[in-house]
């Protein structure tokens, strides 16, 4: 059986021996909160606090406020594509969806970013989302940090308690996680469009 993810995961745990380790960890939160297509920063927090799990929440907190940043940038690239793209994107017939998610801002208030923020969903989707449909932006950030948080200080604390075993873990299961992964964003992608 081919393991892809086996793969990325044996290059997740090189880099998180790295010295560049911290760096590696807060460019890819970052970048996954405004950008990256698929959200391997818990790769990456969970294989540093298995070499150091003393420091497992210190690498949640960072790992948190990168991510936080990341969808800050996430939003203003969303206020920035509106206004630049706004009026191409209604000349596509994508002002429905645009509408769509605005709806859901005003259904569910921050609910949406709290469960956006925890769940494996793309989360640059609702970061880049928010910007276009300018909700406002304080509320948006402590959100973030409650979610993202959530989900980091999650992994760390698994990590902590389980150690070994967690390594063990992800290392027979990795692939059906990365398969499950995919399976679930083609599904809401499917979805919504």
């Amino acid at each position: 059986m081919m393991r892809p993810f086996h793969f990325v995961y044996s290059k997740f745990l090189d880099w998180s021996s790295s010295r560049f380790a911290i760096l590696w960890l807060s460019l890819i939160s970052f970048l996954e909160s405004s950008i990256l297509p698929l959200p391997i920063q818990d790769l990456l927090l969970a294989s540093m606090s298995l070499k150091n799990r003393s420091k497992a929440y210190y690498f949640a907190t960072i790992c948190t406020l990168a991510s936080v940043l990341g969808g800050v940038a996430g939003y203003y690239i969303g206020v920035f594509a509106m206004e630049q793209i706004g009026p191409l994107l209604a000349n596509l017939g994508y002002q429905p969806k645009i509408d769509q998610i605005q709806v859901w801002y005003l259904k569910y208030k921050f609910w949406i970013i709290l469960i956006a923020g925890f769940s494996p969903i793309p989360y640059k989707l609702f970061t880049i989302s928010a910007g276009m449909v300018t909700i406002p932006l304080i509320p948006f950030v402590v959100f973030s940090l409650i979610a993202r948080g959530a989900r980091y200080f999650l992994v760390a604390f698994l990590v902590r308690k389980l150690g070994k075993m967690a390594d063990q873990w992800l290392n027979k299961y990795i692939d059906w996680l990365g398969y499950l992964l995919i399976i679930i964003i083609i599904l809401f992608v499917w979805y919504e469009y």
